[in-house]
């Protein structure tokens, strides 16, 4: 019997009591899963492409979902849905007693472009390319390839496992499907700790959350002609006025805090004073309280340049003002490199040959991380490149490929303590 930590104990919670990578890696049903992936691959590799030609643009997920969804069930998984926000979810049962404590472990049906791009896949070799099909859906795929090499070998874990596709990683998106997975969904209170499955480098490990809070600043006034009006505030001079002062913030480098001045426009014509422009801004850290105190410089910067031009220029026909909307907002966090998962997710990573690296970005993972869940991100294996771009590709040269898939494998039936 293992003995529960006074912080387990305080909040009333078993810990996860994962078994040891070694001990997953002797089990012959994971050995059998090893096997029944590597017959599998071709299959894996049919639903990359199959899920890859349906478009998902943020916000319009729903036929990959519902594609999903099917191919959720035609693995075997139990209580297959779509839930309200559009994520879908699968169970896999555990030995232990139902309500139990679950692991969850997810890839984003989502992609970063935009409705009407080609999707179409096109084979060079081992390498497929088209937009969207390393970030993320080989992960899609890789997922079901475990769901099914689990069944064929008869894997049992003491945990369940929820295998989910989530909407809304992307941009936009703004990690509304994690958000309502942990805050809303009808698992939220059993999460024990969570993989998110983004990108390809099977070594990767994300255990930092990089949070961010977006901005789009529209600042308006009176306009005029240019020639005629000359005099008037101007919009355009209080936003200038702010993108200068927001660079002369000097941010701290650790823990690494950025912003950015990243879309424009506005006005009427070249020779108007114009009544309306705008920007975005963009803020990140890994540190939710250095995001905090940017976004409070950032907020004051505006104001004095919206002030300032009050103050310098005439007002007789208006103000300048600045409306403020936030257009992006997420979580930072850390799962800290001594917790059970990461210690596993290392462990794993190294038995399969690879160097783990661990690092922070903007993942799936920050939602958990903020809500001090066990959370990091991982790769689904292989190889690929110039995600984000119309010519993004990944190589399924089987070899690498199912390489790559087994440190997911082996630190997920880990977590969920896979039986003797």
């Amino acid at each position: 019997m293992k003995i529960m930590s006074l912080a387990a104990l305080l909040l009333g919670a078993a810990p996860l009591s994962a078994a040891t990578v070694p001990q997953v890696m002797a089990n012959p049903a994971y050995k059998k899963a090893v096997a029944e992936l590597d017959k599998d691959h071709g299959r894996i590799v049919d639903d990359i492409v199959a899920l890859t030609e349906i478009p998902a643009p943020p916000f319009k997920e729903k036929a990959r979902g519902e594609a999903y969804l099917e191919k959720m069930r035609a693995a075997g998984l139990a209580d297959v849905e779509m839930d309200a926000e559009g994520n879908v979810t699968g169970l896999w049962r555990g030995t232990g007693p139902a309500g139990q404590k679950l692991i969850v472990i997810a890839a984003h049906l989502d992609t970063v472009f935009p409705e009407g791009t080609a999707v179409k896949v096109r084979r060079e070799g081992t390498k497929l390319f088209a937009p969207g099909i390393g970030d993320d859906t080989r992960s899609l795929a890789v997922l079901l390839g475990y769901v099914r090499a689990m069944r064929a070998a008869g894997v049992k874990t003491a945990k369940d496992i929820l295998f989910v596709g989530n909407v809304g990683e992307e941009g936009p998106g703004d990690l509304r499907g994690v958000r309502h997975l942990f805050t809303k969904g009808k698992y939220k209170d059993r999460i024990a700790a969570f993989f998110s499955m983004d990108g390809t480098d099977g070594a990767r490990i994300v255990t930092g959350g990089v949070g961010s809070r977006r901005y789009r600043v529209t600042f308006t006034g009176p306009g005029g002609h240019s020639y005629g009006a000359f005099g008037l505030v101007n919009p355009m001079t209080a936003m200038s006025q702010a993108v200068v002062d927001l660079y002369k913030v000097v941010p701290p480098k650790t823990p690494k805090t950025t912003y950015s001045a990243s879309v424009t426009g506005g006005g009427t014509s070249v020779n108007s004073i114009p009544d309306k422009v705008f920007m975005e801004f963009d803020m990140r850290s890994v540190s939710q309280a250095e995001l905090g105190k940017l976004e409070q410089r950032f907020l004051a910067i505006v104001k004095a340049a919206v002030d300032g031009e009050n103050a310098a220029r005439s007002v007789k026909e208006g103000k300048v003002a600045a409306d403020l909307k936030l257009i992006g907002d997420r979580p930072a966090g850390h799962t800290p490199d001594t917790s059970e998962l990461v210690q596993v997710a290392k462990a794993a990573v190294t038995a399969q040959g690879l160097k783990p690296d661990l690092g922070a970005s903007s993942t799936d993972a920050n939602m958990p991380m903020s809500l001090g869940i066990p959370g990091i991100t991982i790769g689904s294996g292989g190889s690929g490149g110039r995600a984000h771009s119309l010519d993004e590709w990944i190589d399924v040269e089987k070899g690498a490929s199912l390489k790559g898939m087994l440190p997911g494998l082996t630190m997920l039936l880990a977590m969920a303590d896979l039986q003797p």
